[in-house]
């Protein structure tokens, strides 16, 4: 998959999005791919955490404009343009609502239009400091269409969603941390080092726990607090009969540092 590599190593499965020629723009085969990897991520239990980033200068630019330019020229239809998101682009944002395991996306350069949205998509986002962000459709005359008008009000709230979206200017990594759009700011060459750092401690970690803790998050965004309270309490209860919480309880008990199995 020479579009899109995906290796494993301790427990943490790192995918690189790799056209670095042409600012990492998404093509059918590497988003057929990207679907593929996130779903071993899913259903492997030895993997307990995912980093995403992409190879050279540049995170993501989207879609690739050169590309659609082509295909409007040559007739595209509206039911074409909305086929191509429903059947492609939008499959990564619904298969990454099935994995429950820490995604950590590593932010190398900038990221622009749907390259942004799926940067959006991470539990957590780190910035190198040369990393930059816009919601750049507005520049196409287009609008955005991998669900960044839903995921950037969430985070950073709606007038400077509106402005990011309305205008298309970039936004640089220190702003961006500032506003909340990324959990840090690192100097490049420890950005993946850290990101990985991350997501190691994630993977050595109670995995049950952590797990259920995404879920929790998620269900909260669209529950009442008292359903959130019930919920909490049916994943207290799952917790508590697992491997990793009696180890942590005796490992304090005994001070000293749990292992954790991951059951």
């Amino acid at each position: 998959m020479s579009e899109l590599l995906f290796e494993t190593t301790g427990g943490i499965a790192t995918i690189t999005l790799n056209r670095p020629d042409s600012g990492n723009a998404f093509t059918l085969e590497m988003l057929a791919d990207w679907e593929k990897v996130l779903r071993v991520c899913i259903a492997d239990d030895a993997i307990r955490a995912v980093v995403l980033t992409g190879a050279g200068r540049i995170f993501c630019s989207g879609g690739d404009v050169k590309r659609m330019a082509r295909v409007a020229a040559g007739g595209q239809t509206a039911w074409d343009r909305g086929q191509y998101l429903v059947n492609h682009v939008h499959r990564i944002p619904l298969t990454l609502q099935e994995l429950d395991k820490p995604y950590i996306v590593a932010v190398n350069g900038a990221a622009t239009g749907a390259g942004m949205d799926m940067a959006l998509m991470g539990d957590l986002r780190f910035a190198a400091e040369s990393a930059r962000f816009a919601e750049s459709y507005i520049k196409v005359g287009f609008v955005a269409g991998d669900g960044g008008a839903w995921m950037l009000p969430r985070l950073i709230g709606t007038p400077k969603a509106l402005e990011m979206l309305w205008t298309g200017d970039f936004v640089l990594a220190a702003e961006a941390e500032r506003i909340g759009l990324v959990n840090k700011v690192l100097p490049d060459e420890e950005l993946l080092p850290h990101s990985m750092a991350m997501a190691e401690r994630l993977a050595s970690g109670p995995t049950v726990a952590i797990r259920l803790m995404k879920r929790m998050v998620r269900q909260g965004a669209n529950s009442s607090f008292a359903e959130a309270l019930t919920y909490a309490a049916s994943c207290t209860g799952i917790v508590a009969g697992t491997e990793d919480y009696r180890e942590a309880t005796a490992a304090f008990a005994e001070k000293r540092k749990p292992v954790f199995k991951g059951r």
